[in-house]
């Protein structure tokens, strides 16, 4: 009984710390889901704690450095010495065979090192903020791509199954007018080429409709990646495509300009960190000067006896400076220097680069967004127009008026307008979007 109650307590526990997947996001709410649970994104997180880590890491090297060594030797033989044996009353000429000390010996030292000045630390030390604020960046950068992606794939997956809809409606439509012509046919009201024409448009309906459904699984299994759900989770889409195109119609156009765009603070972050490389290559020239303390206590035994009250420990201590001046290094140093000097120069061609591009990048993105908006506007027209066409056609077709060609065409018009129109309601979304990441703005 005492084990049942156990086991239950355990997954009473497991239960309350897991974490419940949603039966539907919205878009918002995915995005929010996917800044705490994409796995991209704690990885880059956690490279930000380590940024910490590193800065504690660093200034710790100008604190006291504290070493304790403890040495045991036993000298299995030990070696001899010559000595004249004339200092031992023997003759002039002959050496008497000498071994000095014990067989066994313990030394237990202890010494503190204290940095006064060095240079390269120095400059480590004024890196440090620069370096933690490159690891934020790049944290910022990884949010930003993991934002966009979420909302990418949120989309996609409204695409496919909004296509998906869309097809299998057509398809059942298409189904009643081949059972309505089928039956003209059977009573001699129509030709069998016409009956065969549907079918070939329903058959080529059905494909299409396969073909999506594995499309729409593959978008549902990249969302679930991206957000860091198991792919064997089930849940729906709170928001349509039509809702979120016209959110993004109706937000203000964006007024911020490029310049806070995180792409340009990487390329100044690392004009910055080449800046600190080449003034540490120019501080290895630089003297540097230390302290020490230590202490230390010898034992001497021809047996295994230190730990006995009667063992001699002979200690003995030491207080200094040391002072280390770079004098000549072949011009290793000055080549290190040298380079360094040159990756600063490449670090700010780079930066320059890197506005221009974004500068276009940011005007491509305008247009673009202003293309989308054009093209959904253009095919919800075209889409009202396909399907009064397709309506008329139909009409003419079982009234006699028309072939089946021509009904037909105006069906395939139709299917083509509707996924303009899906494609339309995408592109305003996703232009959006990548607008917004230009400018820093994705929300």
């Amino acid at each position: 009984m005492k084990k049942k109650l156990l086991y239950i307590f355990f997954l009473a526990g497991l239960i309350g710390f897991a974490q419940d997947t949603p039966a539907s996001f919205s878009l918002n709410e995915a995005v929010e889901w996917g800044m705490n649970y994409n796995r991209t994104l704690k990885r880059a997180t956690i490279e930000v704690q380590k940024a910490h880590k590193e800065k504690w890491k660093t200034l710790s090297i100008g604190f006291p450095q504290i070493n304790a060594n403890l040495i045991y030797q036993n000298n299995i033989e030990q070696p001899v010495s010559l000595i004249p044996a004339q200092f031992f009353g023997g003759q002039a000429g002959e050496f008497a065979e000498v071994i000095f000390g014990t067989k066994q010996t313990a030394i237990g030292t202890v010494e503190l090192n204290q940095l006064i000045f060095d240079g390269t630390y120095v400059v480590g030390v004024q890196g440090i903020r620069h370096f933690i604020e490159t690891a934020e960046n790049v944290l910022e950068k990884t949010q930003i791509e993991v934002k966009k992606a979420i909302v990418t794939s949120y989309v996609n997956a409204l695409v496919a199954r909004e296509s998906l809809a869309v097809l299998k409606k057509n398809a059942h439509a298409l189904e009643k007018n081949i059972e309505e012509a089928h039956q003209l046919y059977k009573n001699g009201f129509t030709e069998e080429e016409t009956v065969e024409q549907l079918r070939l448009t329903l058959s080529s309906l059905n494909s299409q409709i396969r073909y999506l459904s594995k499309s729409t699984d593959l978008a549902n299994n990249v969302f679930k990646l991206l957000l860091g759900i198991e792919l064997t989770e089930n849940f729906d889409f709170s928001n349509s495509l039509e809702e979120l195109a016209t959110l993004h119609l109706l937000e203000e156009d964006p007024t911020a300009s490029y310049e806070n765009n995180i792409d340009i603070r990487l390329a100044e972050n690392e004009l910055t960190s080449e800046g600190f490389l080449y003034r540490l290559e120019r501080a290895k020239g630089l003297p540097s000067f230390s302290a020490f303390l230590n202490g230390s206590y010898m034992g001497n035994n021809d047996e295994f006896d230190f730990t006995n009250s009667s063992q001699k420990w002979f200690g003995s201590s030491a207080f200094g400076f040391k002072l280390r001046v770079p004098i000549f290094s072949s011009f290793g140093r000055m080549a290190s220097a040298q380079k360094a000097k040159l990756s600063v120069l490449q670090a700010e061609t780079k930066l320059i680069e890197v506005k221009a591009q974004i500068y276009v990048d940011w005007q491509n993105a305008l247009n673009n967004y202003a293309l989308a908006k054009e093209e959904h506007a253009t095919a919800l027209e075209n889409l009202s127009l396909a399907e009064r066409i397709e309506k008329k056609n139909t009409t003419k077709f079982f009234e006699g008026l028309s072939g089946s060609f021509d009904l037909r065409q105006a069906q395939l018009q139709l299917y083509q307008a509707q996924q303009n129109a899906i494609q339309g309601m995408r592109n305003v979304i996703l232009e959006k979007t990548i607008l917004d990441t230009i400018i820093n703005n994705v929300q």
